[in-house]
């Protein structure tokens, strides 16, 4: 067994997530799987394993329990098998507790596939508001809503960049709003002068209090992005991990069906080893 130690989605060398990928992993059970997330203490893990449906069945492990789908340790282990030689670059599928998804494996990036889009219930501003210190910041009331391309999360508009990575999170008060809404966390965005989009990423009811590229939370703010803006863009490069001082880059493309609906997610990256061990 080999654990890889890589950051996904760097912006410099730097910056990007940290997550672990351990291959193979057949031969632990979860918990055992559990105690080395909590070990590594990334805020994913992910365990690759033999599947009879699919290329791989990947599960992913945060440091306090286990999770359906993770893009940022999709990412990093698709890079490290292509890097080890395990695969070569073109399309694979991965099973995850959300289903089958495909993997297309570029020499230099990956893009993983996500579910296409669920669009839930909007939150009320006043849900969000005591959720931090600062009291007027949401741009858009009207358009906090549930999203899901894998992961139900809460997306909220915030007016400013340098708002947004000035804000202050209740942590306490996100979990309960997590618990309530059936939702991993709050992701927020912002867009700079010349157009560039920010976010950030709360999640502390799995134990992750803010993360620095989140790849599941981007696919399905790029969903949101394409159902509210007039413009209808389909490709996005998206920055996450500033306001922790490790800047990310993660990149989002939509499949348009003719009818101008959304058919296809696809979110990607390059990831970086840091090290890697034997056990």
């Amino acid at each position: 067994m080999t654990i890889f130690h890589a950051t996904a989605f760097p912006k410099t060398k730097d910056g990007g997530n940290k997550a672990g990928v351990v291959y193979p992993a057949d031969d632990l059970s979860k918990a055992e799987m559990q105690a080395i997330a909590k070990e590594l203490n990334y805020s994913e893990t992910a365990f690759v394993l033999n599947s009879r449906l699919a290329d791989f069945k990947v599960w992913f492990f945060t440091p306090t329990e286990q999770v359906d789908l993770c893009g940022h340790a999709t990412i990093a282990t698709f890079n490290m098998l292509r890097d080890k030689g395990v695969i070569a670059p073109g399309m694979y599928t991965q099973q995850t507790e959300v289903g089958i998804l495909k993997l297309d494996v570029h020499e230099d990036e990956v893009y993983m596939q996500q579910k296409n889009p669920l669009f839930g219930e909007t939150v009320s501003n006043r849900v969000i508001r005591h959720c931090f210190e600062e009291k007027d910041f949401i741009k858009d009331k009207n358009k906090i809503q549930i999203v899901s391309t894998g992961l139900r999360e809460i997306f909220v508009p915030i007016k400013d960049v340098k708002t947004m990575n000035q804000l202050t999170p209740k942590f306490k008060k996100m979990t309960q709003v997590a618990n309530q809404y059936r939702v991993i966390g709050l992701h927020l965005f912002s867009f700079d002068e010349n157009g560039q989009l920010y976010g950030r990423n709360f999640a502390p009811g799995v134990g992750i209090n803010e993360e620095s590229a989140t790849g599941t939370s981007n696919g399905a703010l790029a969903c949101y992005l394409y159902r509210y803006r007039d413009d209808k863009k389909t490709e996005y490069s998206l920055y996450q991990g500033f306001s922790m001082n490790l800047p990310s880059e993660i990149k989002v493309k939509l499949e348009i069906d003719h009818r101008q609906d959304i058919k296809t997610v696809w979110v990607g990256g390059k990831a970086i080893k840091l090290k890697e061990e034997l056990r």
